[in-house]
């Protein structure tokens, strides 16, 4: 089997040891042609971290990019722009490989032109003690490539069969290259704070295209997702981050649905993250239905504003200068 070669690009924020540890798992990889690309928005590091990277980068190790600004999907732009892969991986800064990972995503595209993206399974380390071994799904329910309410059905933890899927998850995908250079699609930059649903816009967008998102079980990480740094930086409980958190799903929904899968999504999304049933299970307090309601309309409205402000503009917030200047 031929390797294309990989870029792996790892977006990171205020990370120390963790991202350190993530590195070091990538760079066991036993891949005959990778390069890693680390686009951080930290702005300082510990001082042990910071020897670590700096030592990479004066060795080649890694290619240390350093920005002033904080945005998942302007770190995976930046990285894209400046990288050399037929294969543009995206992983985050808190993550454990297992041997033959990078393997795993190329094999993939060998054979198969129409896949676009592979989208690898994901062990979150918090939820694998609560995880139920006996829960294995061979085929995901067609709900789940319903872009109205598949966000409720898409289960890449425990689906252990090869398929077509509708998206990925961020920490864990993959690209052809032809998806940023020959059909021109890039990461919406106005998705914020923990850019939910930042992957399945760039998922569904992929989709116009003929391509297709394709789920590997084999091609799977471990999630460490540590309490501090990374997304971590907006309390879940602060007005921002709820605002933020509908936002980022109104936006998607505006952007790439018909207005009837539109109208499933507000009301599921409604029904589960507002009124609270299964499976977010939230309070049924009627103070607390009445704060969530509040977030979901702030939501819709800053979703809507951020289009208007932006229809001239584009998706392009913080990397269109720097990129022009490649």
């Amino acid at each position: 089997m031929s390797c294309p070669a990989i870029s792996v690009i790892i977006p990171t924020y205020q990370r120390e040891r963790v991202l350190i540890s993530s590195l070091e798992s990538l760079l066991r990889q036993d891949y005959p042609d990778f390069e890693v690309i680390v686009v951080d928005q930290s702005g300082q590091h510990h001082p042990e971290t910071e020897a670590v990277l700096n030592r990479w980068a004066d060795e080649g190790t890694i290619a240390l990019y350093r920005v002033d600004w904080a945005s998942l999907p302007a770190a995976r732009n930046y990285g894209v722009a400046r990288c050399r892969g037929e294969i543009i991986l995206f992983i985050d800064d808190d993550v454990e490989l297992p041997p033959g990972y990078l393997q795993a995503h190329a094999r993939n595209y060998a054979s198969r032109p129409e896949i676009g993206a592979v989208a690898g399974r994901v062990f979150d380390r918090m939820k694998l003690a609560n995880s139920r071994p006996d829960l294995a799904i061979e085929t995901l329910p067609p709900q789940a490539m319903d872009p109205g309410i598949a966000w409720y059905y898409i289960d890449l933890v425990h689906t252990v069969k090869p398929q077509q899927v509708l998206t990925a998850r961020g920490c864990n995908m993959s690209f052809r290259r032809d998806v940023f250079d020959k059909f021109g699609l890039w990461f919406d930059e106005r998705f914020r704070g923990n850019a939910v649903r930042e992957e399945s816009d760039f998922c569904l967008r992929l989709r116009q295209t003929g391509l297709i998102v394709w789920y590997d079980p084999t091609a799977h990480l471990v999630h460490l997702g540590e309490e501090t740094g990374g997304c971590h930086d907006i309390s879940t409980r602060s007005l921002k981050y709820q605002v933020t958190f509908y936002h980022n799903h109104f936006l998607m929904a505006l952007k790439n649905l018909t207005l009837l899968q539109a109208l499933r999504l507000f009301a599921r999304l409604f029904d589960c993250h507002v009124l609270g049933h299964p499976p977010c299970n939230k309070s049924g307090s009627p103070i607390k239905i009445i704060s969530r309601a509040i977030f979901y309309g702030l939501g819709f409205l800053d979703a809507a504003v951020t289009l208007l402000k932006t229809w001239r503009s584009g998706e392009r917030v913080y990397t269109q200068a720097s990129d022009t200047m490649i």
